[in-house]
């Protein structure tokens, strides 16, 4: 059952108990809540926006077509012009190009330097905002001694297995860990970089604004911070996360991200450049001023959320663990009416989802990445139609 309004009461009372760790495979370990936090600095009301319509409180959701089977441990979709798309393979380092009409999949190539290993390896990925000039997808992996980002050059005469270029390193130094990589990258409508890192267990790492755990940064394409970050020379965009793998904005321009709880809530954020966002103090609603409560939050065996995207008014968040699609109806940066969840178990593990029009989302499974039952045709690539 999902909670969505939570006492501060009963959020302080949950952090006490000694639970498992849900990691991205909704699998647990041994771990413990936090403090109680000493900041109670109140943090101001945001203005009331208007001019923006709300959603049905109620919407709909249809698979169109299987695109693409026989895929291997996927982890990020990157469209590319003209209707094609290509993924990354978390497990084999390699990215494969995928025909939007027939499906037909050619391997790029590996990427060089990816030391696959529990939750990493080769991660998210994205297009240049100049792609069209500069041919520049960008790669998060993890190596053999941190996570990093490069970029390479797509050169689509070469023959296939051969397309990607020697890899350029723009930023390096994100912890690594057997879990809690983090991953996703994007770049928004600014044209900036932005990065959701993991603490890798490590919960020090977090509240740590010197350390690149646990945060959302921002950077240029060139890999470095960006201007207008909230710290000085810094490429820290917010913190006191656990483990970001969805970034998405909406219809205008605000950024929202989705979180991994510890044993109790998973999190959708609206992400306000500074805020602290509590891990390891606050798991979910704390009630505190302190720290930036979640939009909305869902028990670790409902969501374990990665990807989300924006489309027809609603956020939509894929469901590892859970096992279905959420979708977040919005007014502004909050709820505007309770969740709702679509193919509960039909697919297994969702993994990305990636908006391709006004109505039409991507999204891929993760079944073959050793956490899931795996079915004939795994892993594969839906379109499906929302609204």
């Amino acid at each position: 059952m999902r909670h969505r309004a939570v006492t501060a009461v009963l959020a302080a009372a949950a952090l006490l108990l000694t639970a498992g760790c849900s990691s991205d495979d909704g699998g647990t370990a041994g771990g413990d809540g936090g403090a109680t936090p000493t900041d109670t600095t109140a943090r101001p009301s945001a203005p009331e926006r208007t001019g923006e319509e709300t959603p049905p409180a109620k919407g709909s959701v249809k698979v169109v077509r299987t695109v693409a089977t026989g895929l291997k441990s996927p982890w990020g979709l990157a469209p590319l012009p003209g209707g094609d798309f290509l993924v990354s393979s978390r497990d084999e380092a390699t990215i494969t190009r995928v025909d939007g009409k027939t499906g037909r999949t050619t391997e790029l190539g590996e990427v060089p330097g990816v030391s696959p290993s529990g939750e990493g390896g080769l991660l998210g990925i994205a297009l240049s905002p100049e792609y069209a000039s500069d041919h520049m997808i960008y790669a998060y992996f993890t190596s053999a001694s941190d996570n990093r980002i490069v970029r390479l050059i797509h050169n689509e005469e070469k023959p296939a297995g051969e397309r990607l270029g020697a890899p350029d390193t723009v930023f390096r130094g994100i912890p690594k860990g057997v879990t809690h990589n983090g991953g996703r990258i994007a770049f928004g409508p600014d044209r900036m970089l932005y990065v959701g890192t993991g603490e890798t267990g490590d919960t020090g790492l977090s509240q740590d604004k010197e350390s690149l755990g646990g945060k959302i940064l921002r950077l240029t394409p060139e890999g470095e911070p960006a201007p207008g970050n909230p710290f000085p020379d810094s490429p820290v965009y917010t913190y006191g996360h656990r483990n970001v793998q969805g970034l998405a904005w909406d219809g205008r321009q605000r950024l929202f991200a989705s979180e991994f709880g510890q044993n109790t809530w998973d999190e959708l954020n609206a992400i306000e450049p500074g805020d602290n966002y509590g891990w390891p103090e606050a798991e979910g609603e704390s009630g505190d001023g302190g720290f930036h409560d979640p939009i909305d939050q869902w028990s670790t065996e409902e969501a374990s959320p990665s990807g989300i995207a924006y489309a027809e008014g609603s956020l939509w968040m894929a469901g590892l663990r859970g096992e279905r699609l959420w979708r977040i109806p919005l007014k502004g940066t909050e709820a505007s009416a309770d969740p709702q969840s679509f193919l509960e178990g039909e697919y297994g593990r969702l993994r990305t989802v990636v908006a391709a029009g006004d109505d039409k989302l991507w999204l891929v499974t993760s079944n073959t990445d050793g956490r899931g039952d795996v079915r004939d045709g795994d892993d594969r690539i839906l379109e499906v139609r929302v609204r």
